[in-house]
């Protein structure tokens, strides 16, 4: 398949051991950045206080939460890790955002209220299931893969609904709701653009050296790692309290 052009890894191949040591460290990271995701302080302030369309202040805090939310991007990195044309990572690219705009304006703006830990948890999972996918986990063991595009723009409605969560938690005011909804989602969007870019480039970069071919599937196995810590860490804060974040 197109999209899988030039994997050089698959399951069952040996992992190199700087994958113990790489996952270490995101496996010790992990919790530590939890942190950076949710919208708080002065920025929690400034959203409960507004009362008002203001545009360009919402604008800006999509654009910073998109390129603090690590989950998400963690979900960008695998998506885009085997695919080398630019058409081709528009197309997932957009699958993605199409989901997660769906979703975080409809839940925002029609109340959907949904547990963020277990949204959260969920978003976890669909990093840990994107490394899967890349290291041909589901053809190993199941003779099948799901559709690689349907699967984005499902986890993309996922991811949304995460971005959601967090607006649904400042309360905001009803007046200028729809103005600043959008402005917040067209500021995720440029977050994601900004984001994106510097990935490919390091990933192009990467590609280039001889060390992808030996560290690939490293990558990938670290991305499920990181997946099922991220998953794991909002479950227990489900299940024994905590803070969203």
């Amino acid at each position: 398949m197109a999209w899988r052009a030039r994997q050089p890894w698959k399951l069952g191949s040996p992992v190199p051991a700087l994958v113990l040591l790489a996952a270490a460290a995101a496996l010790l990271a992990a919790p530590a950045i939890g942190y950076a995701h949710a919208i708080g302080g002065s920025d929690a302030e400034f959203v409960k206080g507004t009362s008002g369309p203001d545009p360009m202040p919402f604008l800006y805090l999509g654009a910073k939460h998109m390129v603090t939310g690590y989950d998400h991007l963690l979900y960008l990195f695998g998506v885009i890790f085997f695919l080398f044309r630019l058409r081709q990572i528009a197309l997932y690219v957009s699958l993605f955002s199409l989901g997660h705009s769906l979703t975080l304006l409809a839940g925002v703006y029609f109340e959907l209220k949904v547990d963020p830990h277990l949204v959260d948890a969920v978003i976890g999972l669909s990093v840990a299931y994107k490394g899967f996918e890349n290291v041909g986990g589901f053809r190993t063991l199941f003779g099948a893969q799901p559709d690689p595009r349907l699967a984005v723009l499902c986890f993309g409605l996922v991811h949304g609904f995460g971005l959601a969560t967090k607006l649904q938690a400042l309360d905001l005011n009803p007046n200028g709701l729809i103005a600043n909804l959008l402005s917040f989602n067209v500021g995720v969007e440029i977050g994601q653009v900004v984001a994106l870019t510097l990935i490919l480039v390091v990933m192009a970069l990467w590609r280039r050296s001889h060390l992808f071919g030996a560290s690939a599937g490293a990558a990938n196995i670290v991305l499920i790692l990181a997946g099922f810590v991220l998953a794991g860490e909002q479950l227990a804060g489900y299940f024994y309290g905590g803070a969203v974040r």
